[in-house]
C-alpha cells in the first residue's frame, strides 16, 4: 500500500502535517490545522483514544502536546509548530478511528494560532518529506 502525502501540506520529520486554515471562508495567515500523516497512522494501527490539551494551551514546536493511543502502542504527539492551541477536533472524542480513516480531513487534530510564522521554513515540503520515508 502506497502511503498518501499531500503535495499541499508542510510535514515535521516526527509526521505531522500541517496547512494553514481556510474553514472560516477566510485564509487566516496565523492559523494552522495540525494533523498526523498517512504514514504515521498505518504505522501506529487501530487508533482508539486521543489524549489532548484543552483550548488555550500553548503549543511549543518539537515538545509533545498529546498523546495517540492505537490497538498496538501509545506515542506522544509533538508539535510542528509554537502556538496556542485554538480548537481540538471534538469528533476525535466519540470517533478517534477518523484518524485511520482520513488523517487529512476528518482526522485532523488541532488548530493552532502561530506564534511565530517563521517556523514553517523548518518544516518539510510534500517531496522532502517522501525522501525521508522508509522504501514500501
Amino acid at each position: 500500500m502506497t502511503t498518501h502525502v499531500p503535495d499541499d501540506l508542510w510535514y515535521s520529520a516526527d509526521h505531522a502535517w500541517l496547512r494553514r486554515d481556510d474553514s472560516a471562508g477566510e485564509v487566516s495567515s496565523d492559523e494552522v490545522v495540525i494533523g498526523i500523516t498517512d504514514f504515521a497512522q498505518e504505522q501506529l494501527g487501530d487508533v482508539v483514544y486521543l489524549e489532548l490539551p484543552e483550548a488555550g494551551a500553548a503549543l511549543i514546536a518539537g515538545e509533545p502536546f498529546g498523546e495517540i493511543e492505537s490497538a498496538k502502542t501509545v506515542v506522544e504527539l509533538f508539535a510542528p509548530v509554537s502556538g496556542e492551541l485554538l480548537e481540538v477536533n471534538a469528533r476525535l472524542e466519540a470517533q478517534p478511528e477518523l484518524v485511520n480513516e482520513s488523517p487529512y480531513d476528518n482526522g485532523w487534530v488541532a488548530r493552532v494560532r502561530l506564534a511565530d510564522a517563521s517556523e514553517l521554513a523548518t518544516l518539510l515540503d510534500a517531496t522532502m518529506y517522501r525522501r525521508q520515508l522508509p522504501e514500501e
